[in-house]
């Protein structure tokens, strides 16, 4: 059986390198992100091995929050692949001892090229603090390797700190979650942020008719569009209700002559609805909610711009 106390102490240690930086955000984390907020060109993150890596998923978090971003490999750097770095761009270089001979060799470039520089590092006093134009601290008292040799609470406490940088510059610049979804158009996250217009049935897909269309042409409206449902609207094209399969069943058990009556006679008034910027996961909050299976959208003015049906968020999977 595997000795769950030592996992636990990783665990310990981990979290309170992460706790450990709380505290140590001042004026250098600031200038890091005013850094990163004005970047006219790229952000460029550089580090070797475990730093490497770990450099990696920073250069995709900004890059999926709206910084253009990517990973700059230092060993590639120095074999031809500097001339990605511009004088607009700002470099990110992590190195826990602030020594990685790769990264040393890099550091005289970025100078000569005007790039900034922001260096991730465990030793302010090292090469590489030096250089920098600010420094970000990510010491930690021990690894959470038995041995203290293996790269982990150090890792973990310096993606930490660039995830704390990537988010504090997402608020600054006022990403939103449209923003978000624009940049994550696949995948569940994309699924997720997907709004109302791009799943309504808008134009002629959309089954409308006048408040005084006879019941022969709105079932016939109601058939051809296929959503189990028609909107109503008055001479100013405004809603005013909606008919649903349930409203006609309802109206025909009822009222044998139901042929002879107008949509405004079988109507139901003052309907749910939504606006096309809404999440698609909001409608279907508001669909289960008022355990109805279809929601029209509407502009500001109240006219008709499309249908959600609650079929059409199958494919998100979030029905």
């Amino acid at each position: 059986m595997p000795d769950l106390s030592l996992a636990r102490k990783v665990l310990q240690t981990e979290s309170a390198a992460v706790l450990a930086l709380v505290d140590r955000l001042d004026e250098s984390f600031a200038t890091a992100v005013m850094l990163v907020r004005h970047c006219r060109g790229r952000v460029i993150v550089t580090g070797m091995g475990k730093s490497g890596i770990i450099c990696r998923k920073i250069a995709a978090t900004f890059a999926s929050t709206g910084t253009p971003a990517f990973f700059l490999h230092p060993a590639e750097a120095v074999h031809g692949d500097l001339g990605v770095i511009q004088a607009e761009d700002v470099v990110i270089a992590m190195s826990y001892s602030g020594e990685t001979e790769e990264l040393r060799h890099v550091l005289e470039n970025i100078k000569r090229l005007g790039a900034r520089l922001i260096a991730i590092t465990g030793d302010p006093r090292s090469t590489l603090a030096q250089a920098a134009d600010v420094t970000l601290d990510c010491h930690v008292s021990e690894e959470a390797c038995p041995m203290n040799l293996v790269p982990t609470a150090s890792t973990t406490a310096a993606l930490a700190l660039g995830d704390a940088l990537a988010m504090t510059v997402l608020v600054e610049k006022g990403f939103q979650p449209e923003d978000f979804a624009n940049l994550h158009p696949g995948g569940k996250l994309g699924k997720k942020l997907t709004r109302v217009e791009h799943l309504m049935h808008g134009g002629d897909a959309a089954p409308v008719v006048g408040t005084d269309t006879i019941m022969r042409d709105v079932i016939y409206e109601m058939s051809r569009k296929g959503l189990g449902m028609t909107c109503v609207v008055d001479g100013e094209r405004a809603l005013v209700g909606i008919i649903t399969d349930g409203d006609l069943r309802r109206t025909m058990a009822a009222t044998p002559r139901v042929l002879e009556l107008t949509a405004a006679d079988v109507m139901t008034r003052h309907p749910v609805v939504v606006h096309r910027a809404m999440l698609a996961a909001e409608a279907l909050n508001v669909l289960e909610r008022r355990k109805i299976t279809s929601i029209v959208v509407v502009d500001p003015a109240r006219h008709v711009e499309g249908v959600v049906h609650l079929h059409d968020l199958w494919p998100t999977e979030l029905a």
